[in-house]
């Protein structure tokens, strides 16, 4: 946590005690800019992944993606990134949390008139049944290249296939 803090020169103005965060940036008339957070203290995966989807939206930059809605799903793509590539227990809930939260972003720009629908965010469309189980993870190739080693590793000693072209591999 002090890592993250220090690497992109957050504040976290409040630990709050509900599993929701809040990131902003404040800009200074002498050119300075304040980066700041509200999240749960990480103690669990959950709040973990909360912390972590506050902290990436500093890490992609601010207005990077556009519209807002597919800028949640890439703070979400880098908090499910960094949590595999430290080893945290990204859990169904914590997947679930996430398929819910973009969802709802989604809805929110319908409302709102969304015109285009980013293609990244065409699984969120309709709410997930809480019968089936949450999307994967990560649903693209992961941006780390150190991570998409290490999951092609994984997956080779896995001896999930064979390597025929028939699986997919």
């Amino acid at each position: 946590m002090k890592s993250m803090k220090a690497e992109f020169g957050l504040r976290v103005v409040r630990w709050r005690s509900s599993t929701s965060g809040c990131a902003w940036q404040v800009f200074y008339k002498d050119g300075s800019v304040a980066r700041l957070i509200e999240s749960p203290y990480p103690r669990g995966p959950m709040s973990c992944a909360v912390f972590l989807h506050e902290v990436g939206h500093h890490a992609i930059g601010f207005k990077t993606y556009r519209p807002r809605c597919r800028e949640e799903y890439h703070a979400w793509r880098w908090s499910f990134e960094k949590m595999l590539e430290l080893d945290f227990n990204l859990t169904e809930a914590v997947r679930r949390r996430r398929d819910e939260a973009l969802h709802y972003a989604v809805a929110k720009a319908a409302r709102r008139g969304l015109k285009r629908l980013p293609v990244e965010l065409v699984p969120f469309v309709e709410p997930r049944s809480r019968d089936l189980e949450p999307l994967p993870a990560l649903l693209e190739p992961p941006c780390n290249p150190v991570l998409a080693a290490t999951m092609k590793a994984d997956h080779a000693s896995s001896g999930s296939g064979g390597g025929s072209p028939e699986d997919g591999l």
